[in-house]
């Protein structure tokens, strides 16, 4: 995969040097490069020499001088310019492994890159880190990582992950702490194999790794309809009693899911630190309701207005607090309406995973001005679901004006209709 230039920043240097999208760099003061990593260390130079492969095919090379600091203003196809290290494991909560055929061609392909995890805070396994990676990022000093532990029980990381070398992660975990490289941390919970006394095991292994370790985040396991394999879903008095355990141990926290499940209320701000594994839903809904107690509100607006906030079903505690201040505004209505996964299945409570015909038989018969719908229910960079629609599908399919809001964090964006 070459450095494909995917578009540029309006007003950046790449856009006066005429790169567009199409364009790929070839090298930078003759150094190729394999990842966004050498594209960011070549770059902190004052003067450089770019060479770059137009989209009809001719090679320029470009001389330019610039801060230190100054980033060329240009976004790539990818992070990595050489092949993804693909995934090794066949883990048996696999989400991957639960889909269907027929969606997009990206949600098949399983990656456990070191570098994604350093760029893009995706999660590793370290089954596949070879010495070479070790070398690399030692020399260089990357971090922090993201690592999927699940356990630090060699036999059962190994019969979790089916890998051989699933068996070596606090191994690789004091490596990384050997050389002052930070890291966080996430433990899928699956109900009869990492849960209770291993969950105990695991978490008192990861407390005696020091201040390497920045977090640890505990979420449920995903289980869709399409799985083939029996696995248990984290119900309610599995979820009290993760959290029992978790409250034990510093930088431990759980997604928000297992307070739901525990029928027991989201935790105040200061329990997340700093909301390290946002994420992973660790925090999300502490985050918007937070974010909506420091708006300014109308006490009124001048006309009538209707609107319907089409959240994730896991999503709902946090849109009925916040609709139930909005509905304090005279003139303005407020509904909340979940979108259940029939795709997946009820398992299945997330924002992300919803798919425009789950979305369309949520909202056709809902009467309001507005559907409001989180972004991160659309790919990246697009306007298309899960399903490969597109949100103006959606749109033509129910009528109704929806409008997508970029901070999914946040519902700021709410006061620009009043």
């Amino acid at each position: 995969m070459p450095a494909l230039v995917s578009d540029v920043i309006s007003g950046s240097i790449a856009e006066e040097l005429e790169i567009t999208r199409g364009d790929v760099i070839l090298s930078i003061d003759g150094e190729k490069m394999q990842d966004m990593i050498d594209y960011k260390f070549l770059c902190k130079n004052e003067l450089i020499t770019v060479e770059v492969q137009k989209t009809n095919g001719e090679i320029e090379e470009i001389e330019l001088e610039k801060d230190f600091d100054e980033d060329l203003g240009i976004i790539f196809e990818s992070a990595v310019f050489d092949k993804v290290k693909p995934c090794l494991n066949n883990c048996i909560f696999c989400f991957v492994a639960q889909q269907p055929k027929g969606l997009r061609d990206t949600l098949y392909v399983k990656d456990d890159d070191y570098r994604l995890s350093y760029l893009q805070g995706t999660y590793i396994t370290t089954t596949n880190l070879t010495e070479k990676d070790k070398e690399r990022i030692a020399k260089l000093h990357l971090g922090p990582f993201y690592i999927s532990v699940h356990t630090t029980n060699p036999e059962l990381r190994t019969k979790m992950l089916r890998n051989p070398n699933g068996g070596k992660i606090l191994e690789n975990l004091r490596w990384f702490c050997d050389n002052d490289i930070p890291f966080h941390v996430q433990i899928v919970l699956c109900p009869g194999y990492n849960d209770g006394k291993e969950l105990e095991r695991t978490l008192s292994d990861l407390s005696s790794l020091g201040d390497c370790l920045l977090s640890v985040a505990i979420v449920p396991v995903g289980v869709t309809q399409f799985r083939s394999e029996e696995l248990k879903t984290v119900d309610k008095n599995v979820a009290e009693e993760t959290l029992k355990t978790a409250f034990k141990y510093e930088k431990v926290c759980c997604s928000d899911e297992f307070f739901l499940l525990a029928e027991k209320n989201i935790p105040e701000n200061d329990y997340y630190g700093n909301f390290s594994q946002l994420d992973d839903g660790v925090g999300s809904l502490r985050t918007i309701m937070d974010d909506f107690d420091c708006l300014d509100l109308p006490d009124k607006i001048d006309k009538p207005l209707t609107i319907c906030f089409a959240c994730s079903v896991a999503a709902k505690t946090a849109f009925e607090y916040i609709a139930e201040g909005l509905n304090k505004i005279e003139n303005l209505t407020v509904i909340v309406n979940p979108v259940k996964s029939t795709y997946w299945g009820k398992n299945i409570t997330v924002a992300g995973l919803i798919t425009s015909e789950d979305l369309i038989n949520s909202i056709k018969d809902i009467k309001a001005d507005y559907v409001i719908v989180p972004s991160i229910m659309l790919k990246p960079y697009t306007n298309l679901f899960l399903d490969g629609n597109s949100l103006d599908f959606v749109k033509e399919k129910t009528g109704k004006n929806i409008i997508v809001f970029e901070d999914n964090y946040s519902v700021a964006e709410v006061l620009e209709l009043l």
